[in-house]
């Protein structure tokens, strides 16, 4: 290996090093992170044989701080449904989240759509995250539309019935443990 070659590599070593030891220790005091609570996040398409292109989002979380309360959470979570390209986008504020396990369910009110009345409507979505077999279900399931389930208690959702589509994304659940 030439010299240059070798100080570039060095560089970079140190570099990468250096980073990841300031991210401990910013993380946390001593250089130990506080894991939060419980979260769901991620990005994933859902199967359907009629070709609907349906999408649900989440970034839920529960701080360390709020542990012993999943009213405290916080974070948006958003959908979209279409096929033949009619359907409808929303985006929830988080009111709740619980987990258990590898099952999350989240509530939150509507802030923004384009599906007509359902602005400020709370909906409730319930995930398992089974790696790459994720499944989901919604409160509005035995419904049809979040603008028909009138005052939904916080942290509802559905059974999850709903396939994630192969190669789409992943949802990843952090259990919630409390105290009990």
């Amino acid at each position: 290996m030439h010299s240059r070659t070798k100080i570039a590599a060095m560089a970079c070593a140190l570099l990468i090093t250096a980073g990841a030891a300031g991210s401990a220790v910013a993380s946390g005091q001593g250089g130990h992170a506080q894991r939060e609570a419980a979260a769901l996040t991620g990005t994933a398409k859902l199967y359907r044989s009629a070709g609907d292109d349906i999408t649900f989002s989440f970034d839920a979380h529960l701080a360390a701080a709020h542990h012993d309360n999943p009213l405290k959470a916080t974070g948006t979570f958003e959908w979209s449904h279409y096929l033949h390209g009619k359907g409808a986008w929303a985006r929830a504020r988080v009111d709740c989240l619980v987990t258990g396990g590898k099952v999350a369910v989240v509530s939150g009110v509507i802030t923004a759509s384009d599906l007509p009345g359902a602005k400020g409507k709370r909906v409730g979505i319930t995930v398992h995250d089974l790696g790459r077999h994720d499944r989901l279900g919604y409160s509005w399931a035995s419904v049809g539309s979040p603008v028909d389930t009138p005052d939904l208690p916080k942290c509802v959702g559905s059974a999850p019935f709903e396939k994630v589509k192969r190669g789409t994304g992943d949802y990843t659940v952090v259990p919630w443990e409390p105290k009990l």
